[in-house]
């Protein structure tokens, strides 16, 4: 079986122009990338006034050295939380049972005392 040779990448703009992404992408990896990131296009990290501070090789050991899916044995919360107040439970309520009607022998109606918001505004007037 016979290796074929690696193509390179051209591709064809709208105007029909042939460009060679690897090449643009060689001779532009210097310039500071669009975004807030502060890394160049190659992704070394830079610092003020574009120095680069960390190289992307060291970027990309020190994110394959960290450990991943370790579960850690210590709690997420370090303190301990105060158990939570209930809501005290609801009083029982108290409801009046119906009395039998007396029939009396006057026509009068009892003046029964006023009671709540009857008996605040019953000075007002």
């Amino acid at each position: 079986m016979v290796a074929r040779p690696t193509r390179k990448r051209m591709y064809r703009s709208m105007q029909g122009r042939m460009i060679d992404i690897e090449k643009l992408r060689a001779t532009n990896e210097d310039q500071i990338a669009v975004g807030n990131m502060n890394v160049n296009a190659r992704g070394d990290v830079l610092g003020p006034g574009g120095q680069i501070i960390t190289s992307k090789d060291k970027v990309i050991k020190k994110y394959y050295e960290q450990p991943k899916g370790r579960v850690d044995d210590r709690p997420a919360r370090a303190k301990p939380q105060a158990p939570r107040k209930t809501a005290p439970a609801p009083k029982p309520v108290m409801t009046a049972k119906p009395q039998a009607k007396q029939v009396t022998k006057s026509t009068k109606p009892k003046a029964s005392p006023k009671k709540g918001i009857e008996a605040a505004l019953d000075g007002l007037e």
